[in-house]
């Protein structure tokens, strides 16, 4: 990879705004004694979305320190002591949309996952050409997975597995982590959440800078303890090449080519006591304290490079940290950028913003992050409650160059009301972003809450507002989005499930075309050609008391009249595919869709039974849906017989399905079983 030289700007970087960025608000009620706004700093104008380098380390710790004062409570920076790693999970949630980039954006409805020209399906992604970690990669040639801390290498052709590799050893919690993968030629990478947290979600709520382990003990202040990176050779027997490892936890990855770009979070390592005796000013003494007498190493995001069993360690220098007008000093991001063709993984060419982020969008020439603010919530002694306040419900959008193969480097940014369901409520098209959020509180009986799409001209010098749709689904909230071309679809819920057609052809007038209501709700839209959408997600009654997955084939050949054709429901099942757009396959070619199940209620299971888990698949007609089979993973023997099948691919007419048990194969044509890889 072709590396720019990231010079330190001496003035200021234009083109990116985080006037927001970590502006905190007291809470009603019983609020803490001291005042939560983020630092106004003086070196940065004012007027136009800019950022400013710092003038040293010194510079930069004076001024991190005495935004990170002015915030901190008398519990911490937020009350209560979570590592980052913990609540990491809050940058993958789900994903319900999808959007077709200028480049790719054919007819509409042009498939995003799977070319069928290849022979084989990719993971079932955002954009064309923009791959994103999962559970499973194949090209074709091989299909990689990990589990339990093991990568397996299989052959599809002889249904053989032909590599195994323990990424792990001893007690690494890391073994327990879901890892993730990237592929390029014979080269994985395996992106390991680690961390305190493992790899499961937590809350929207994000406590930054607080650093401590399960029982509130911090690590070791000299240990790395955030998320891993580990590339693998899978040339001959499968062999670690080297490992990369950093503070913070991982919000998300892209990969275009062999290119990886890489965005991790992390906050200042400082530990605040509990003490239950004394008054809120004397602990908000006491945590000031604590932060004048910490140094540059305590908020600089340190890494650790293992290569040939040798570790060298080292520290995002301060002339790559920039920083907006207004900032709380608790959170930083970093953009890391890798070439999977290099022989091992170098420093990242890191770039960090004293800001915070969430949410990772990328078009390949163009990476956004988003923050949208919702762990501003007030809740325990400060509000009783999560409920968002209105000035709290902002989303700030950062707009990054990433055509290159070098450093990341700042466009422009802005901010728009309300939240984001996730990385699919964003989409460009023919130089403009469109966002989908929504704002107020969408329960109880006074629910406020409406959506709204805006749509931004990206052109990559600003990001200036021409128009906007609003008023969507009111005291509801959106489930999913999905733009397609110069169309919105967006699914908003609380009893029932307005389906909203909106025409995106004129940037400055958007208009709502059209409005179906049916019974429960899709949380992810797929189109299946010009002319239908197919909708996963849950039907309902008519209070909106959710009653199994269900499948929705929608005719949008008439905006105006948008229709839903067929339905498919599993009477009190559930599908991963409704948080998570990877779990979906949609193999064009045969028509086919393929979603892992876990059912509660049907004729083989009764009260005290286990559920019946497995990958529906049924076949989309010119009407409807025709079920196909349920495959199941069991083994013989072990203490796990049966296996939870969490992911779905097909390479030379061959239907893989994936679990922590094994693969099994299936022929297309009739979906007889043709092979099993058992995963011990």
């Amino acid at each position: 990879m072709t590396r720019r030289r990231f010079v330190r700007p001496t003035t200021v970087i234009a083109g990116c705004a985080l006037v927001g960025t970590l502006a905190l608000v007291a809470a009603s009620g019983t609020a803490p004694t001291t005042t939560r706004t983020p630092t106004r700093d003086p070196g940065v104008p004012a007027t136009g979305w800019q950022l400013v380098a710092f003038d040293s380390c010194a510079d930069a710790l004076t001024r991190l320190k005495s935004a990170a004062k002015a915030y901190v409570g008398p519990w911490g920076f937020d009350g209560v002591a979570l590592t980052d790693a913990m609540a990491a999970g809050r940058g993958q949630r789900a994903a319900v949309a999808g959007a077709v980039p200028p480049a790719a954006a054919g007819a509409p409805g042009a498939d995003t996952a799977a070319d069928t020209s290849s022979g084989y399906s990719g993971t079932n992604t955002h954009e064309v050409g923009v791959d994103e970690p999962d559970l499973v990669k194949t090209d074709g040639r091989r299909i990689v997975t990990v589990v339990g801390g093991v990568l397996h290498v299989v052959d599809p052709a002889t249904r053989q597995r032909t590599g195994r590799l323990e990424l792990f050893t001893g007690d690494d919690p890391g073994r327990w982590s879901e890892s993730n993968l990237l592929l390029h030629g014979d080269r994985a990478l395996v992106l390991v959440r680690d961390g305190w947290g493992g790899g499961m979600p937590m809350p929207a709520i994000r406590r930054p800078g607080i650093v401590a382990g399960p029982d509130g003990v911090p690590p070791a202040s000299d240990a790395v303890s955030g998320p891993r990176l580990i590339l693998v050779d899978l040339a001959g027997s499968p062999r670690i090449l080297a490992e990369y490892r950093t503070d913070g936890s991982l919000v998300d990855a892209r990969q275009v080519g062999a290119t990886v770009r890489i965005v991790v979070r992390s906050g200042p390592r400082l530990s605040f006591p509990y003490k239950e005796s004394g008054s809120d000013a004397q602990r908000i003494e006491t945590n000031r304290e604590i932060i004048d007498g910490s140094t540059e190493r305590s908020w600089l995001p340190r890494y650790e490079i293992t290569t040939d069993g040798t570790t060298r360690a080292g520290q995002v220098g301060c002339d790559r940290l920039v920083r907006p007008a207004s900032y709380s000093g608790t959170s930083m991001v970093t953009l890391l950028s890798f070439d999977l063709g290099a022989a091992t993984l170098d420093e990242g060419d890191p770039l960090t913003v004293v800001a915070d982020g969430e949410t990772v969008y990328s078009t390949g020439a163009r990476l956004y992050l988003t923050n949208d603010q919702r762990w501003l919530m007030p809740g325990g002694r400060a509000g009783g409650g999560f409920v968002p306040r209105p000035r709290s419900e902002t989303t700030e959008i950062y707009q990054f160059d990433t055509s290159g193969t070098g450093t990341p480097r700042y466009l422009a940014a802005t901010t728009v009301p309300g939240w984001l369901i996730n990385q699919y409520a964003l989409s460009e098209w023919d130089g403009h972003l469109r966002v989908a959020t929504t704002t107020g509180q969408s329960r109880g009986t006074d629910a406020q809450s409406s959506s709204a799409v805006y749509v931004l001209r990206a052109d990559g010098k600003e990001l200036t507002e021409t128009g906007r749709v609003t008023g969507l689904g009111k005291g509801e909230r959106i489930y999913a989005v999905r733009f397609v071309a110069g169309t919105g679809y967006v699914v908003t819920f609380r009893q029932t499930d307005p389906l909203y057609t909106v025409d995106l052809t004129r940037p400055a007038a958007p208009r709502v075309v059209g409005e179906l209501k049916i019974s429960g709700y899709s949380a992810y839209l797929h189109p299946v050609d010009g002319n239908r959408l197919l909708g996963i997600g849950q039907e309902a009654t008519d209070q909106g008391r959710t009653q199994g997955t269900q499948l929705s084939l929608f005719d949008v050949s008439d905006l105006a009249r948008p229709n839903r054709l067929a339905q498919h429901h599993v009477r009190q099942g559930n599908s991963e595919a409704e948080h998570d757009p990877h779990a979906f396959l949609y193999w064009p070619a045969d028509r086919l869709v393929v979603v892992p199940l876990t059912a509660y209620d049907n004729t083989r299971t009764g009260v005290g039974k286990p559920p019946t888990q497995g990958a529906l698949a049924l076949r989309v007609t010119d009407s409807g849906f025709t079920q196909l089979g349920l495959v199941e993973h069991t083994r013989e023997a072990g203490p796990e017989k049966t296996g939870m099948i969490r992911r779905s691919l097909v390479v030379n007419g061959v239907l893989w399905t994936v679990s922590d048990v094994g693969l099994k194969a299936h022929e297309l044509s009739t979906m007889d079983t043709a092979g099993w890889v058992e995963l011990s």
